[in-house]
């Protein structure tokens, strides 16, 4: 058994075709917070297309302990919540599981509660830095009792009476954005959030959904991000789109894997997430977008991928980097079977991940034949082009889904196949992985 459950070996081995649609789970991010300001608003809001991996799960039992009602009822997700700064205080330990944006997010929510509570997660969640985001929160006035760097496990001691804050974030991160802004709700007058790097921005859009006032300016320096303290929020009927950052999975398996055309239908082109398909386009691959729309204030589109045998590495542009953080992992993998080198400059926030990303894919690389070189905040991958990529090996996924999703891509066109200590985290984000990867052509499987 490891922290999250049982040990699950899998194995990936060259495939001849991925073929046919793959309708990915809905955007995990859009799924937190729809749950976490469902429950912030007074009646009832009705979420359909909720991704149903455990760390959402994780996120929707914390509602309900906090005490919102939270149900599904056929396809439909139904939260009754409590409304703005009104959370009850939990009889139990909140456990979020392996999901660094469920408690950032939950606590940033709670913070501003005159209620304490104390948050633990997998043995991957422990180990992570969330001091990053008791500091912004101790300016409303929450205390936090947690281990060294204010790690899990950690109690958060609400604060009554908050006042709203400017904090200026020190890294691009959307999840201590996203933080702020919801300790901000219940807060008196304006909290105020400056980025010099833009990051995802569902937390202002579905913000301004419910009832808030989120104004955000932009100038030569910074976005400046304006909430007003203390709003009205209306319940809201919510359809998730598809998630960007599952559909690089499949997408990028097409790409490298002989013979794929597939279609990934109703995907969010958010601007903040969809910087791995513009990067994927310049680098040869054969990506195009079908029947392009707006729902709920998000760019959707139909995303049809096909093999594409004349990729050339390139340097990622620095200021592309928090649009697609968590898409580097595959994208490593995509740059293994390019012409040249692929250069990731401006990628800190990979070392703080579920895993440290770049060491675990450099190792994992490196396993199966590929140089990689690394910095602390950058990565080389040094590309042998198609049907020259060794294989082989075991990689380490160390607690993270999408180390071990990334390498089950690698083995669908590398020489000899991939095979991976644990698969089993692949479940917290993308449950289906497995049964829809296989429907399009992929040979992969659980180890017996």
């Amino acid at each position: 058994m490891s922290a999250h459950g049982p040990v699950i070996p899998m194995i990936s081995r060259k495939s001849s075709g991925l073929n046919g649609t793959a309708h990915v789970p809905g955007d995990k991010s859009i799924s937190h917070r729809s749950l976490i300001l469902g429950a912030m608003t007074k009646g009832e809001t009705k979420v359909t297309g909720l991704l149903e991996g455990q760390d959402v799960l994780d996120t929707a039992k914390a509602m309900q302990a906090f005490g919102a009602h939270v149900e599904k009822k056929g396809e439909t997700w139904h939260v009754e919540g409590v409304g703005v700064g009104a959370f009850k205080e939990p009889d139990q330990v909140i456990d979020c599981g392996n999901s660094g944006t469920g408690v950032r997010l939950i606590m940033g929510a709670v913070a501003t509660s005159p209620i304490t509570a104390t948050f633990t997660g997998d043995a991957s969640l422990n180990s992570r830095p969330m001091a990053r985001i008791t500091d912004p929160l101790a300016l409303f006035g929450a205390k936090s009792y947690g281990r060294s760097k204010g790690r899990l496990p950690l109690t958060l001691v609400g604060a009554a009476g908050a006042k709203g804050v400017r904090y200026e974030l020190p890294m691009a991160s959307a999840q201590v954005k996203s933080a702020v802004l919801l300790a901000g709700l219940a807060a008196e007058g304006e909290t105020v959030v400056i980025e010099k790097t833009a990051t995802r921005d569902h937390s202002e859009r579905m913000l301004n959904g419910f009832g808030a006032s989120v104004v955000t300016e932009v100038t030569n320096e910074a976005r400046i991000i304006t909430l007003q303290g203390q709003p009205e929020f209306k319940p809201q009927t919510i359809t998730v789109p598809r998630d960007p950052s599952s559909a690089a999975f499949p997408v990028c398996a097409a790409i490298i894997t002989e013979g794929s055309d597939i279609l990934v239908p109703n995907i969010g082109l958010n601007p903040t997430r969809a910087g791995i398909f513009t990067t994927l386009k310049e680098m040869g691959a054969d990506l195009t977008y079908e029947n392009m729309r707006e729902e709920g204030g998000e760019p959707m589109a139909d995303l049809r991928a096909k093999f594409s045998p004349n990729l050339k590495g390139i340097t990622v542009p620095e200021n592309r980097a928090a649009s697609m953080i968590d898409e580097y992992p595959v994208l490593s993998v995509v740059a293994a079977f390019a012409e040249g080198k692929t250069h990731m400059p401006g990628v800190h926030e990979l070392r703080v991940k579920e895993s440290d990303r770049i060491d675990a894919m450099a190792q994992g690389l490196r396993a199966a034949g590929i140089t990689v070189d690394e910095g602390e905040d950058w990565w080389t991958v040094h590309g042998r082009g198609f049907g020259d990529v060794p294989g082989g090996a075991t990689v380490e996924t160390f607690l993270d889904h999408r180390i071990a999703m990334s390498f089950m891509v690698m083995g669908l066109a590398s020489e000899k196949p991939i095979t991976l200590s644990d698969g089993g985290p692949i479940a917290t984000s993308f449950p289906i992985f497995e049964p829809l990867m296989a429907g399009l052509g992929a040979d992969m499987a659980r180890c017996t």
